[in-house]
């Protein structure tokens, strides 16, 4: 499951917050071919404070995809009749399975009173299309040159800029001289592209031997003469 990397927003038609207002529908990501369907079963406005208006916005959230969606994550825009947006919410259900219906409660604010509702899908399972999220970062080491390892597999030598989907990860650093060492590497299913990580090699248990024309050996030394 990753974070869409295309977003995609989609806009309900007419959504009224008058009380006794009829259910609106939308099937998402169209109406020729839809894969979820949202229903707007009821607003709720809640008592306002210095301006601000909170809703309950009783949701119905339909898989018509045929297949189990493990989680999906969707921000709630709510838009005035100027088609400014005045306020957000926050969408998401886990472990829908096909055919399966859900209702959903959402908590929205605003600095007026809405005219609509726009959702603007975050994050989206391979299973309903998406493209897995990559991440890119670079990662340097201390003293530079160090081969780079991400989960088992050569990246190259650093410092260096590679990309992985989010999760857990292990970062492997080897320099000849240099003591082995292993970096922990988390990423948020929300983390941005353009981070770092920096890493310190130890210093190597074998002995360093400067040579009289400058050549640095790393070796075992038994005995010297």
């Amino acid at each position: 499951m990753s974070r869409l990397s295309l977003i995609v927003m989609v806009l309900f038609s007419a959504i009224s917050f008058a009380k006794d207002a009829p259910k609106q529908v939308l099937n998402w990501p169209s109406e020729q071919k839809p894969l979820l369907r949202f229903t707007v079963d009821k607003v709720k406005e809640l008592p306002s404070y210095n301006g601000q208006h909170s809703y309950v916005i009783e949701t119905t959230v339909e898989n018509l995809s045929g297949k189990a969606i493990p989680k999906a994550r969707f921000d709630l825009y709510l838009i005035d009749k100027k088609n400014v947006r005045i306020g957000d919410g926050y969408l998401g259900f886990e472990n829908l399975g096909p055919s399966e219906t859900i209702k959903i409660a959402v908590n929205a604010q605003t600095t007026g009173t809405p005219a609509s509702i726009a959702l603007n899908a975050t994050d989206i399972p391979s299973v309903l299309g998406a493209a897995p999220k990559t991440v890119s970062i670079t990662v340097y080491s201390v003293p530079s040159g160090a081969n780079l390892k991400l989960d088992g597999k050569e990246m190259g030598v650093t410092p260096i800029a590679i990309s992985t989907n989010p999760g857990s990860h292990v970062l492997e650093f080897s320099k000849e001289g240099f003591s082995k060492g292993t970096y922990p590497l988390a990423l948020a299913p929300d983390q941005l592209s353009g981070g770092s990580v920096s890493f310190e090699l130890g210093t190597s248990a074998h002995d360093s031997i400067e040579l009289r024309d400058g050549t640095v050996l790393t070796a075992d030394v038994e005995s010297v003469s």
